[in-house]
């Protein structure tokens, strides 16, 4: 665009430099004849020249107008030019040259760009994995915590690339790939990068949608590539996040066996347990669907090995904390035991978050360092919302609320098979006016048939403080939330636990899992009308047991308050 932009202003728009002083013939004949012109310059029907003031001027002279003699016996200087006498022979040959070399440099640019890798244009064939070179915040296995047992596995597989013999004297071979498995958040490509970060070895990382394209045939050619990219730097790691993007059941999308995404995952299958052997290539795969995945990937010969990065214990929780709080400045004070007590259920990636929080809190605060106030907010804040202080409630509404979570609490410090009561706010969080928390002394892997109807009283005992203090009328919807968890865990004591004398350990409505479009859906058996009967009544009566054990709990606690025992 330049040099065409050079062209223009040199020579393809040299007659128009002088257009902003073109005068018309008329007064062209005018100047002539009061004698204002000093000389012109003739070509073809153009005229330019000066005045005897030195001002420039253009004009055009009509057909069949003998000008020259008139300008001659004025006595002014005439020169005449032909049309094309001031062009050079280099302009000449470049504009009539210039269409030609225009299109063979059009032509090198594109053959450069399909030569190149994948990220150019017609590039579609090259594989996306990217080398993984770790000059900074290099992850390792110190790095990793609450899941010993996934990490065990895995550093046999770094171990193996370190020292092959140690495994191959005995006749063992290292398992082609390994499948980390786990719910979001778990670690799993933190147990990848530890991975690269341990093994000397070259890491390729890729996700599995850089392998779907709309192309037909570009995902197969990139898993090609690829593997010829690992050949070319063995022994190495090729770690695929999110596999299920493409290696999900075949014969269950659109088209049948020739789409896309089923010749991408074809040609996975052949570089991974074909008939050419990649030795010293260990592919490593992360996914949290693996009911989707297809059964010839997950045979042995391909993935070898399926590791579950399962959701961290209280210990593990303990441990990871310990390894996210080194990064933040704490209190020497500071117990992570009690928040991993507090964190039930919570991934690697909620107690990073939580750590986080609490830090920005402190900073928030003015503080020097992170306190246990923090990192319980924090807590609090992750599992309920944030506070909302400035929500309008009436003196009414805080009563009824202090009432009704004071009932929950008085229901569950009575029974001793409740978790002990850890925190009683009304202070607004989230979508609740208040709350009370239970603590744990550790992690329940199958509660008792006493644990759950304690939890069901416990449920119920804000509803039942609500009608003892302000009268059936004045029961709120505030029990909404209790009453939709004490129903859920009445029926699946029901219908999956059997945990019910009349109905026996049998299982009602299971979900079952069928195949649809290559996803995974559930769906619930029906029953006949007299089971679905019993089952509610069932229900209910589970239920309505609750309520009168938090409705005896709460009566004889009334009459003597000032004597009930304290629940700080």
């Amino acid at each position: 665009m330049a040099g065409l932009f050079f062209i223009y202003q040199n020579f393809l728009d040299h007659s128009t430099k002088a257009k902003g002083n073109q005068i018309d013939y008329t007064t062209f004949q005018q100047a002539v004849q009061s004698n204002d012109i000093q000389d012109v310059e003739m070509r073809g029907d153009t005229i330019k020249g000066h005045r005897l003031n030195g001002t420039p001027f253009l004009t055009r002279v009509p057909e069949h107008t003998d000008v020259a003699n008139t300008l001659a016996q004025k006595g002014i200087k005439v020169q005449a030019k032909s049309r094309d006498e001031d062009k050079s022979t280099f302009w000449s040959i470049l504009i009539s040259w210039f269409p030609t070399l225009l299109f063979i440099g059009v032509w090198v640019y594109f053959y450069r760009q399909m030569q190149s890798g994948g990220g150019k244009a017609l590039g579609f064939g090259k594989s996306k994995a990217k080398m993984l070179v770790q000059k900074t915040g290099k992850v390792t296995f110190k790095d990793v915590a609450g899941i010993a047992e996934s990490k065990q596995e895995v550093e046999e597989i770094v171990e193996f690339l370190r020292d092959p013999q140690k495994f191959q004297r005995l006749g063992g071979q290292i398992p082609k790939g390994v499948l980390l498995i786990g719910s979001p958040g778990n670690g799993k490509t933190l147990l990848a990068r530890a991975i690269a970060g341990e093994a000397n070895v070259p890491f390729f990382s890729i996700s599995g949608s850089d392998f779907v394209e709309m192309f037909v045939g570009v995902g197969a050619s990139r898993v090609r590539d690829m593997f010829e990219q690992a050949k070319k730097h063995a022994p190495c790691i090729l770690f695929i996040d999110e596999i299920d993007a493409v290696g999900r059941h075949r014969g269950a999308g659109v088209g049948g066996g020739n789409d896309e995404r089923e010749q991408t995952l074809n040609q996975l299958l052949v570089e991974m347990d074909g008939f050419e052997s990649n030795e010293g290539i260990i592919l490593v795969a992360a996914t949290n669907r693996p009911d989707v995945l297809d059964p010839a990937l997950l045979r042995p010969g391909r993935f070898d090995r399926q590791v579950v990065v399962p959701a961290p214990d209280v210990n593990g929780r303990e441990e990871i904390l310990k390894v996210h709080i080194k990064k933040v400045t704490a209190a020497e004070d500071v117990d992570m035991r009690i928040i991993a007590r507090g964190t039930p259920g919570f991934s690697g990636a909620d107690l990073a978050n939580l750590v986080n929080e609490a830090a920005l809190l402190s900073a928030r605060k003015g503080r020097r360092f992170v306190t246990m106030e923090e990192l319980e907010e924090a807590k609090d804040k992750v599992m309920m919302g944030t506070e909302r202080r400035s929500l309008a409630m009436s003196d009414e509404e805080k009563k009824l609320t202090a009432y009704h979570e004071a009932g929950h609490a008085l229901v569950g410090f009575y029974l001793p098979d409740s978790d002990p009561i850890h925190k009683a706010t009304i202070i607004p969080r989230g979508r609740a006016l208040g709350m009370v928390m239970r603590l744990p002394e550790g992690d329940r892997l199958s509660m008792n048939l006493a644990k759950l109807k304690a939890d069901l009283a416990v449920a119920m005992g804000g509803r039942v403080a609500e009608e003892k203090i302000f009268g059936k009328s004045k029961v709120t919807t505030g029990a909404s939330s209790d009453i939709r968890y004490a129903t859920e865990i009445a029926r699946r004591m029901v219908t999956e636990w059997g945990l019910s004398d009349k109905m026996g350990p049998i299982t009602y409505g299971a979900p079952q899992q069928e195949l649809f479009l290559g996803h995974s859906v559930t769906q619930t058996q029906t029953m006949s009308e007299e089971t679905a009967r019993s089952v509610d009544a069932e229900i209910y009566r589970i239920v309505q047991e609750g309520y009168k054990t938090a409705k005896k709990l709460l009566k004889a606690c009334r009459p003597t308050r000032i004597s009930c025992p304290s629940i700080n």
